[in-house]
């Protein structure tokens, strides 16, 4: 049909199943928003969502604690290693509060927190699925960095490889994706990374920790029936060898053109060569809440002078 076509994007690659979609259909025919907990403010400093709120259509979905856009820029232009798995920086820490922090001080919704993992946040984005009689298991491997439109259009070509699919996806452990792509990747820790992929509805599990090599341990565990990868280069292995030689040897190995060529590498350019921007916005944006804190506390501190006068 026709609609809005950011909307229907959202829809095709966040439905779990037709009933979450129709969820979503009934969301846009009764204008229902739901936003994350941030604030969000017009120009003039009001709430955006004021109208939306007065009319009583408006629903509040809580953030992940410590997965932050700010923090992510902040790391793909301060080229650290520090946000990895096993490494503690107080130096980045410093770094990272800096980006966008406004000179009347820090607001709790623009800024970086500390992301901790654990089982039940991992529980609550996994499908919970075991994989069934009949069903084709394809695994595919890699960082699946900063996770965009670009890993979604090729899992969900992967997804259609087969009538009953199975997708199970490995992801590297932070040293070894540093070790074949070099500079400060990956941008984003295997927890944070763990959860992106996890929230993708063509995956159905995922390893955390994956060996590089997808060997005979791998396939046999698993029962893999078909391994995929993409156009992207595939590095060797650290012994110089090919770490796709065991599915290749079965026969079951894959390249899969997803027809997009969007990749991490070119999202992290956009943001570099945007740096100023990026600060500037944040800062603005930040003297703004800082000044709806302020105004919210003078309004409770009235409420309680009248209410002490009466």
């Amino acid at each position: 049909g026709t609609g809005n076509p950011l909307l229907m994007q959202y829809q095709r690659h966040t439905a779990r199943s037709a009933a979450d979609l129709v969820l979503l259909c009934l969301t846009t025919v009764f204008f229902l928003c739901a936003l994350s907990d941030d604030i969000t403010l017009t120009v003039d400093g009001k709430d955006t969502y004021e109208e939306v709120k007065r009319m009583e259509r408006y629903r509040e979905c809580r953030r992940t604690q410590g997965v932050s856009t700010t923090d992510l820029v902040g790391r793909m232009l301060l080229m650290t290693k520090a946000h990895h798995t096993n490494m503690d920086n107080s130096d980045y820490q410093q770094h990272a509060d800096n980006f966008g922090k406004g000179p009347k001080g820090h607001s709790p919704w623009t800024g970086v927190s500390q992301f901790l993992q654990t089982s039940q946040k991992i529980i609550q984005f996994a499908s919970g699925k075991e994989p069934q009689p009949g069903d084709t298991i394809i695994y595919v491997a890699g960082a699946f960095d900063l996770f965009h439109i670009g890993h979604v259009d090729f899992l969900e070509t992967v997804f259609k490889q087969a009538e009953r699919p199975y997708v199970i996806v490995g992801l590297h452990f932070d040293q070894e994706v540093n070790r074949y792509k070099g500079k400060n990747y990956p941008i984003m820790n295997i927890h944070e990374r763990t959860l992106s992929v996890l929230a993708c509805r063509y995956v159905s599990e995922v390893v955390i920790g994956a060996p590089y090599a997808v060997n005979k341990d791998l396939l046999d565990h698993f029962r893999v029936d078909m391994v995929c990868h993409g156009q992207t280069e595939v590095f060797p292995d650290k012994d110089g060898t090919d770490p796709y030689a065991e599915p290749k040897k079965r026969g079951i190995f894959r390249i899969i053109n997803s027809r997009n060529g969007l990749t991490t590498d070119d999202i992290v350019q956009r943001i570099i060569e945007n740096r100023l921007q990026f600060e500037a916005r944040n800062q603005k944006k930040e003297a703004k809440e800082m000044a709806v804190i302020e105004a919210l506390k003078r309004r409770e501190d009235e409420e309680k002078n009248q209410a002490a006068a009466q």
